[in-house]
Order: C-alpha cells, then sequence, then structure tokens
C-alpha cells in the first residue's frame, strides 16, 4: 500500500509531456503566454506585497 502511494507522488518525464500536451490542447498556443504572463504579473505584485508587509512589521519593531 505504502508503494503505491510514492509512486503516485512522483512524476516523470513523460507526465510532464502529457500534463503539456493537455495544457496545450486545453488553451491553445495563443493564449498561453498571455496566461504565462498574468502568472508573472501576480507573482511580482505578491512579492512586492510581501516586501511592504515586512517593512511596515520593521518600522513598528
Amino acid at each position: 500500500m505504502m508503494t503505491i502511494s510514492i509512486l503516485l507522488g512522483m512524476i516523470g518525464p513523460w507526465q510532464i509531456i502529457i500534463i503539456s500536451l493537455c495544457v496545450i490542447l486545453l488553451f491553445g498556443g495563443k493564449k498561453i503566454p498571455e496566461m504565462m504572463k498574468g502568472v508573472g504579473q501576480g507573482i511580482k505584485e505578491f512579492k512586492k506585497g510581501t516586501q511592504d508587509f515586512e517593512n511596515i512589521n520593521n518600522e513598528t519593531k
């Protein structure tokens, strides 16, 4: 039973290829760059927000 849970948790190159193909089929090649741009902007905003939060915490100490 434990070996099954270990094998299901591992992602290999074939799984990555299958997932990539599914994403391309679902969203199309033109939509993927737009999605990645949105993800990049979200990460940038998150980092900025955490830095602002740390600065506020450091000022109050």
